[in-house]
């Protein structure tokens, strides 16, 4: 009979390729992931992985084995899905909150959507700080969290995208790049970027406040900020210049602060995530529906 960890361990490693991810992960040492996946091939009788200083790969046995575990680990899945969904009570609400004006809009729709079409469960929605967001989640304040991408944490679920926007620089409109019409990425070598509280946790928000340029200039730290009110009013003051998103020339216009798209930077992407614990078939419907108004949102 195969322990929980050892065919978690395998299937995760056959996903990462990679035992340090696989680690982190499931929240145990690299060489505990050894020990189990030895432990396995032992009981297997053959390697289930070929393994170089550079690469992990799947035997040709560790692929079979692999689909066989597959199908079974997400009938399990479904099963602890429709359980804990069941024992939380089908009628509780749902509490969604979100970080920023637009997130807020597309969660309010998704919540009308729901009420619109049966979904079995109110749903209450709530904004939140963006240096409380993640805390909210994990404290269960909140059942799901509408917010900005990346988010790589092993505790959190990241459903699909609900809409993405332009990459933009806010600056005091006394700037000296104030009279662009656009910026780079290089641009901010030299800026005082000011940092969202939370940034560098779980690699979320590191992108609103990188610390050298693509070609590899030094880039300035400034204060960290807590909401982003406080971010708009620091940059208004001229303290620093903070990395936002397209919305903000349509939800938080000020004539103290100008927005400068990038020219050769990524959109930020949004998405709605929820604690790998308490991953149920409900939150994913949500999630389904969420994106399906992002989606009408961004093109209207």
């Amino acid at each position: 009979m195969l322990e929980r960890l050892e065919w978690e361990v395998f299937l995760t490693l056959a996903e990462e390729l990679h035992f340090g991810r696989t680690a982190e992960r499931l929240h145990v040492t690299t060489g505990r992931v050894s020990q189990l996946l030895k432990k396995l091939e032992g009981r297997v009788g053959a390697p289930l992985f070929t393994r170089t200083s550079r690469t992990v790969e799947l035997t040709e046995i560790g692929i079979q084995l692999h689909e066989d575990l597959h199908l079974a680990h997400e009938q399990v899945e479904r099963g602890m899905a429709r359980a804990v969904d069941a024992a939380s009570g089908a009628l509780n609400s749902l509490r969604v909150g979100y970080v920023g004006a637009l997130a807020g809009q597309v969660m309010h729709g998704a919540a009308r959507k729901c009420a619109e079409g049966g979904f079995g469960s109110p749903v209450r929605t709530e904004e939140v700080q963006v240096a409380e967001s993640l805390a909210s989640l994990r404290e269960e304040r909140v059942d799901l969290l509408a917010i900005c991408l990346p988010l790589r944490a092993p505790d959190i679920l990241v459903g699909p995208v609900l809409f993405a926007e332009p990459r933009m620089l806010a600056v005091s409109a006394g700037h000296r790049l104030a009279e662009r019409t656009s910026v780079s990425m290089e641009d901010l070598a030299g800026l005082t970027l000011l940092r969202p509280a939370g940034a560098g946790q779980d690699e979320w928000l590191s992108d609103r406040a990188p610390r050298r340029t693509p070609a590899g200039a030094a880039v300035v730290g400034g204060p960290r900020v807590s909401t982003f009110q406080e971010a708009l009013q620091q940059t208004g003051a001229g303290v620093g210049a903070v990395v936002v998103g397209a919305q903000v020339e349509r939800f938080y216009s000020r004539p103290d602060v100008v927005y400068l798209p990038f020219r050769d930077a990524p959109p930020i992407e949004w998405a709605v995530a929820w604690l790998r614990t308490r991953d149920t078939p409900r939150k994913r419907e949500f999630a389904r529906i969420a994106r399906d108004v992002g989606q009408r949102a961004v093109r209207g």
